[in-house]
């Protein structure tokens, strides 16, 4: 849904993510589903690799701050879920990893929290370069 918000039109999901067209995530989605190319079941460090722009990962210890990042550009997130994260071989094929300040001393974001963050910094930056 933040990502259609965002006006994303590409979202690839590797095998393991959730059901994307389940009755459960449909709901939640609120019908963002039927503004977006769901790509399921995806090799996404084949994706990374293959992608003609910058590949980021949103990690939670980055040395580079999102906010200090250039998003305006081509660009492709890599978000990985709370218990995993990102695989490694995923990690190996992004081009830099960026990071969310967090002042208030929490460990992480959830997925969909730290996404929406990301995604919208980048509508932030795009809409200040337009003008």
């Amino acid at each position: 849904r933040s990502s259609a918000a965002a006006g994303i039109r590409h979202v690839l999901l590797s095998t393991g993510c959730a059901q994307v067209w389940s009755p459960r995530v449909l709901r939640a989605g609120m019908g963002a589903h039927f503004n977006l190319v769901l790509h399921e079941d995806c090799d996404l460090v084949s994706a990374a690799h293959a992608f003609s722009g910058i590949t980021l990962a949103a990690v939670p210890r980055a040395a580079e701050s999102l906010y200090r990042s250039d998003l305006t550009g081509k660009v492709a997130f890599a978000f990985g879920n709370e218990g995993a994260g990102l695989s490694a071989a995923l990690t190996a094929e992004v081009r830099r990893e960026v990071s969310i300040p967090m002042p208030g001393g929490s460990e992480s974001l959830n997925v969909a929290a730290a996404a929406a963050v990301c995604l919208f910094e980048r509508v932030r930056q795009l809409a200040e370069t337009r003008r």
